[in-house]
């Protein structure tokens, strides 16, 4: 008789005891106690009804998941667009304002094609004899110089850029003015020669065009000193300079048509 009606009396138990829980305040420590150990089951009960419950709406669940995901996504989508056109927008105005300050006619152009083999030591601009271009022609950005032309096409030209072991620049240090030839290395970097042996030089030094370049007008950044070396054939002395453009990342120049 009491197996009968066993199940029924646990199901209706933990249907009422959430019922006097809300609706009545039991002041008894006894009362209290009973509801205390009712709480397991009640909570057990409760835990399988959010199981089914995520069940039953699991493929509304999934959809809107899906459409959150798409929109997330296309989102990130117009926020790295939206970030490439603003840098984009800034370089063209760090371009603007050094075309305005030069005394000389500018050509501005984009980078085409670099060589795979040594790609900071030339680079194909989309510019050639058409618009204007020159072999000697100066090669800048907005931070520097870049570069300069070595062989112009009728609609492309190739720049050797400062990196590379055949370029070579008259430079000065603009705080001492001591002056040397600048060339390109293997390595990446430039390389300041011919500066005597108590040459007034130190690690962050400003080297820029000297008014003995043929090529470049005085004045032009170059880079930053970043050691300096005695030679080892003759008593004078070498500086590392790290270029003050970042090669790699060369987009657009301007070239001077002096």
């Amino acid at each position: 008789m009491l197996r009968k009606y066993f199940k029924p009396s646990i199901y209706l138990a933990i249907l009422l005891i959430p019922f006097c829980i809300v609706f009545f305040k039991p002041k008894s420590l006894k009362a209290v106690a009973v509801l205390d150990a009712a709480a397991g089951p009640v909570g057990w009960a409760q835990d399988w009804a959010l199981e089914f419950k995520k069940l039953f709406y699991y493929r509304e669940t999934y959809d809107a998941y899906v459409k959150l995901k798409k929109q997330t996504d296309l989102l990130k989508a117009r926020i790295v667009f939206l970030q490439n056109a603003l840098q984009g927008s800034g370089r063209m105005e760090q371009i603007a304002q050094l075309r305005r300050n030069q005394p000389y006619t500018t050509a501005l152009a984009s980078v085409i094609g670099r060589d795979p083999s040594n790609w900071n030591a030339s680079l194909i601009l989309d510019k050639g004899s058409e618009d204007g271009i020159k072999i000697g022609m100066p090669v800048l950005s907005p931070l520097g110089v870049a570069g300069r032309i070595v062989e112009a096409g009728r609609t492309t030209s190739k720049a050797a850029l400062v990196s590379d072991p055949n370029f070579s620049v008259a430079a000065v240090v603009e705080r001492s003015r001591e002056s040397g030839l600048l060339t390109g290395t293997l390595q990446g970097i430039c390389r300041l020669q011919y500066l005597t042996e108590k040459a007034d030089v130190k690690v962050g030094d400003r080297v820029v065009t000297s008014k003995l370049s043929s090529v470049f007008p005085e004045g032009l950044l170059i880079g930053y000193i970043t050691d300096v070396q005695a030679s080892a054939n003759s008593n004078t002395v070498e500086c590392l300079v790290d270029p003050a453009v970042d090669l790699s990342q060369l987009e657009e120049a301007v070239i001077i048509k002096k």
